[in-house]
């Protein structure tokens, strides 16, 4: 019954119910929903009782201190806000507005590249939508997207998980570098194979005991075992180590190319090269993707950061199409 009328529910009460359900789960509180939504306690607390009464079963476990879903609650979250995205892109669709982007977008990028090489496009981004704001967190592990409320992650290196869909944004060229100081009374070396007599620092991310390169204009390829005295899942941290001479290493052209210009690095081997690391954007399959999203996906497509180069691929390679 409706709360307000004695009415039976209707679709679009179910739908105002879902989203203040939605609300109290992402907000953590029946309290902080209600000053989000602008409403009382009392209110949202009554609109969850009456969605609870509508579909039947209990969606949160609640004391004085603590918010729990329940197992109903857990699968009617996930439904909820797929079915609230696909309505939202249904009425925007309708209304001739389905390019306009609104709301936040939760985004997870790789921690060295997102505070460096990405803040350029996402001021892009900002600039040209005014109505979104974006939540940039930074981190080089892949997040949970449903628990986590991510819309869109950028991951660097390859792409394990086929239930998400993958776009490929860009390439990263990847050079070998050393402090001057490292290469002092050594012969600077002129094959691939004469790195491996230098002291190594290792990515842990991307290699560890042995390197791969390939000559730029034979194609030859050269596999070498490398001993590294330090290993770490920072680049910046790799860059840091490498300009105090403890090693060589493989780094991302961005971030050491100041460092060669002004001499603090110098390329080894410059015919050879790692390959390069694709760039992909990640986001949960769906029916309908907000236009937040779609917005965003043609921002990193339109222009690479600096440092990495385009990816030939067609609209949403790999995945549905975002509309």
């Amino acid at each position: 019954m409706n709360e307000r009328t004695g009415l039976s529910t209707t679709s679009t009460d179910r739908i105002e119910l879902m989203q203040t359900f939605v609300r109290i789960v992402e907000a953590g509180s029946l309290s902080a929903a209600a000053a989000q939504l602008g409403a009382t306690q009392p209110t949202v607390s009554r609109r969850l009782q009456a969605l609870e009464r509508s579909l039947g079963v209990r969606l949160l476990q609640r004391s004085t201190r603590h918010m729990k879903l329940t197992e109903d609650g857990e699968r009617c979250f996930e439904r909820a806000k797929e079915l609230l995205a696909g309505w939202e892109a249904f009425e925007a669709d309708l209304r001739g507005v389905g390019t306009a982007a609104e709301g936040t977008l939760r985004v997870v990028a790789p921690h060295a590249f997102g505070q460096q090489q990405l803040v350029v496009p996402l001021a892009d981004y900002l600039q040209r939508n005014p109505g979104v704001s974006v939540e940039w967190l930074l981190h080089d592990m892949q997040p949970d997207f449903i628990s986590q409320a991510i819309d869109c992650a950028i991951q660097v290196g390859e792409v394990d998980d086929a239930g998400l869909v993958a776009v490929k944004l860009w390439d990263v060229p990847r050079i070998v570098v050393a402090s001057p100081a490292l290469l002092e009374g050594r012969p600077p070396p002129t094959h691939a194979s004469e790195l491996a007599d230098l002291p190594w620092l290792a990515l842990r991310t991307y290699y560890r005991t042995e390197i791969t390169l390939t000559h730029a204009h034979s194609g030859e390829l050269s596999r070498i075992a490398i001993r590294p005295r330090m290993s770490t899942d920072s680049l910046y941290a790799l860059r840091s180590a490498a300009l105090l001479g403890l090693g060589a290493c493989i780094a991302s052209t961005w971030v050491v190319a100041d460092d060669i210009a002004q001499g603090r690095l110098v390329q080894l081997t410059p015919q050879w090269c790692a390959s390069p690391l694709p760039a992909w954007l990640l986001y949960p399959y769906a029916r309908f993707y907000p236009a937040k999203l779609r917005r965003f996906a043609d921002t990193l497509r339109r222009a690479p950061p600096t440092g990495a180069s385009n990816a030939v691929v067609p609209d949403a390679a790999d995945g549905p199409p975002l509309h």
